[in-house]
């Protein structure tokens, strides 16, 4: 293709090289000249600056192409890579402009760098894709990637080139499908997108999948954003949390939507920054005794219904809540507080938004092309290809940027259920079996082991989490072990339980005794953590106090009573924020909690204070946490009292002499000289009861020293007589 042929290209935007035309070209024909070619279709006239001389460019073409012709000589060999020469533009409107040229420089994202992404093992992949400014060949600028491999033209539009998706076309790398281009004069805050064109002749503007800002919706364009200006102060924690071992240590997780949790008191339509979040969140949460915060999904996102969870910036924070800056100051006064950040991560879907991931070269570049295996028709959302290399890399490496940027702690990973199944949520015909005929995802199944094993091998003290709700084997088993290898999983079987068998009327709990046991079955077959979340309080489920049967002092006296039961069970605990002083209302994204009831109701304030003591008195027995994963941890004292309601049960740590006795009586009746199993011959103390006047109950209870009585009662080997308060649970400690 001759140049004429090229430059028509160029200026019909459809050339996958613009490098073949601008830039610096030597003639075969004339040994000692050089051609230099620049584009500018807003400009007046354009000089060349070249080795102290300013040489006047030929408009050769009405469109904007303007060339020189120079001495070889100017560039020498000496300074082939880059070019050392300049354009002083005037353009239409009269203003002057000095710029470097962006097609002077060579490629710079290396083969090795290319292969790897391809291969789906460069999981450092945030640091080469995406926008970076920086330094190169001493010049200042920014550095523009993108996968687009079916692309046949990708530029990057801006206000710096008056959105004219012809004056910077990217260079193609090659059979990677990546495309470059460094722009010198481009720094921070620029805002910017790709444009796109397909196959097809389709135009498509589109954000930076790798963007680390975005603009605040719905404005979706990108902002160039360096990520290496805060100064942590978090060593020592960061050094504790490789030393640590999160099973066998409390976990009290205070899960939380950081834009509703409290907003302006003087603007309510307002978020509050992070910076504004860690001055106020942060001593609440650790007044209360939480181990750690849950934050769900802080990734950009356009709709606030979403509640974060339909992600259009998976590696942008959300400017709904500051600048990344603002985050990094939050998670590091947590570590500072000494509370450990979670956040939720949503690797098993994407929204459809036209300016975001879908169909993004203008084919199923992430996705999968057939809906039955690329879209979910619950959400109304696509789901990744996972059996697609450089779609996997982009997931791991997401993964990886958060807990490496922003010392993040863990990753709960959302709706783990509908990665595991091809039919999930799909009627028959809607889904398509594996290769084996199965239902399971094999894609989907070896990207979760591939996640948590690089997660795990590179970040040893990362909280891998599942939300998943199924009977799969091994979730939280070690890959190697034929595991998925996550850390944890949600308890979602026992959370459904629970929650049923409290709603229930006092009276007719007894019909339903096996929901109180059942757990206990299956709770040592996996590293299991027990899910109070914002999932149970919302679309007419009703709060969690608005849940309890009885008058008001009942509802109280329940909701004790479940946290009290949560507590005391096997397995690490969390809670939606606005359960620990019992709110009324439905959880609203777009409001506050409803904080006002602590200063107008006794009742929500000693719920905060009963939150508090369990908090503690979890946190200082470690009978309560350090074999949660092991059935030598819980021995049932008396299983089978249905008939009034009652369980009662030993806590147990690696010392068995250290040891807590829980009863947990669901019925408002109060039962006298009541025998309770114990495991030893000790004297017991009571060290807790959720009925005490304090927190708002009838002080039924009426002793704390217990003599044991050498007789077997139930499963146990000695009991003693207790007065077992009501809609209550009391916890002896041997002493």
């Amino acid at each position: 293709m001759g140049i004429k042929e090229q430059i028509d290209r160029l200026l019909l935007a459809e050339h996958y090289d613009p490098f073949q035309v601008l830039g610096v070209h030597f003639s075969d024909n004339d040994k000692d000249s050089a051609v230099i070619r620049c584009f500018q279709p807003h400009a007046r006239s354009v000089s060349l600056l070249i080795d102290g001389k300013t040489i006047p460019m030929e408009r050769v073409r009405s469109e904007g192409i303007f060339e020189a012709t120079i001495d070889r000589g100017t560039v020498t060999d000496e300074n082939l890579d880059p070019y050392t020469y300049q354009y002083k533009i005037t353009y239409n409107d009269g203003v002057e402009k000095t710029i470097n040229d962006p097609y002077r420089f060579m490629p710079i994202l290396s083969e090795e760098d290319r292969f790897l992404f391809n291969f789906g093992t460069n999981y450092e992949l945030y640091d080469h894709i995406g926008a970076h400014p920086g330094m190169y060949s001493q010049i200042r600028g920014t550095i523009f990637r993108v996968w687009a491999p079916s692309a046949t033209r990708v530029s990057v539009l801006g206000n710096f080139n008056g959105w004219d998706g012809r004056v910077h076309p990217m260079r193609s790398l090659g059979s990677s499908g990546i495309w470059e281009l460094f722009l010198p004069g481009i720094g921070e805050d620029e805002i910017y997108k790709f444009e796109i064109r397909t196959t097809r002749g389709d135009i498509l503007e589109k954000s930076d999948p790798f963007q680390f800002f975005g603009e605040h919706r719905p404005k979706t364009a990108s902002v160039v954003r360096y990520l290496d200006h805060y100064q942590w102060h978090d060593r020592d924690w960061q050094q504790s949390k490789k030393e640590a071992n999160p099973y066998e240590n409390a976990m009290t997780i205070y899960e939380l939507h950081p834009g509703s949790w409290q907003r302006d008191p003087s603007n309510p339509e307002r978020f509050l920054t992070f910076r504004e979040l860690a001055d106020r969140l942060i001593p609440y949460v650790k007044k209360l005794g939480f181990t750690h915060i849950e934050l769900m999904p802080v990734m950009e996102h356009p709709l606030d219904e979403s509640w974060g969870y339909q992600i259009t910036g998976p590696f942008s924070m959300t400017s709904r809540y500051g600048v990344p800056e603002d985050f990094m100051h939050f998670v590091d006064s947590c570590h500072l507080e000494g509370l450990g950040v979670i956040l939720d991560w949503v690797p098993a879907h994407f929204p459809k938004d036209s300016h975001s991931l879908a169909r993004f070269d203008g084919t199923a570049l992430f996705e999968h092309e057939d809906p039955r295996k690329g879209a979910h028709p619950e959400w109304g959302t696509f789901i990744y290809n996972y059996g697609r290399k450089e779609v996997s890399n982009f997931l791991i490496a997401n993964a990886l940027f958060w807990i490496d940027k922003y010392h993040i702690d863990g990753l709960r990973v959302d709706a783990v259920a509908s990665m595991l199944y091809l039919d999930y949520s799909r009627k028959e015909g809607e889904w398509l079996p594996n290769q084996h005929g199965g239902r399971e995802n094999l894609e989907a199944i070896e990207f979760i082991k591939h996640l948590n094993s690089v997660v795990y091998e590179r970040h040893p003290g990362t909280l891998m989490i599942a939300e998943e709700s199924t009977s799969f084997y091994g979730v939280s088993k070690p890959a190697d072990q034929g595991g998925l290898g996550f850390g944890f999983k949600w308890n979602m079987g026992w959370m459904n339980d629970i929650l049923a068998y409290f709603e229930k009327d006092c009276f007719y709990r007894r019909f339903h005794h096996n929901s109180l046991t059942f757990s206990i079955m299956y709770a040592f077959s996996e590293n299991f953590i027990l899910p109070l979340s914002h999932d149970e309080v919302v679309h007419g489920k009703r709060s969690l106090i608005d849940k309890m049967p009885g008058d008001l002092w009942q509802k109280f006296a329940n909701l004790r009573l479940l946290y009290l039961t949560m507590w005391m069970h096997p397995g690490k605990k969390l809670l939606f924020m606005g359960g620990e002083f019992g709110q009324w209302r439905e959880w609203n994204c777009k409001q506050s909690l409803d904080f006002h009831l602590l200063h107008e109701n006794d009742h929500h304030k000693a719920m905060l204070h009963f939150f508090h003591e369990l908090n503690t008195l979890y946190k200082s027995n470690a009978s309560l946490w350090e074999l949660d994963f092991s059935p030598d941890g819980f021995q049932w004292m008396d299983l089978e009292d249905r008939e009034n309601s009652i369980i009662s049960y030993a806590r147990f740590a690696k010392n068995r002499d250290d040891h807590l006795v829980c009863l947990l009586n669901f019925t408002p009746q109060t039962f006298y000289n009541y025998k309770i199993g114990l495991p030893s011959g000790s004297n017991y103390e009571q060290v807790f009861c959720s009925d005490q006047s304090r927190f708002g109950g009838s002080n039924a209870a009426d002793r704390t020293i217990y003599r044991t009585i050498d007789e077997p009662y139930a499963q146990a080997q000695f009991h003693a007589n207790v007065t077992v308060p009501p809609l209550a649970g009391i916890v002896l400690k041997p002493c």
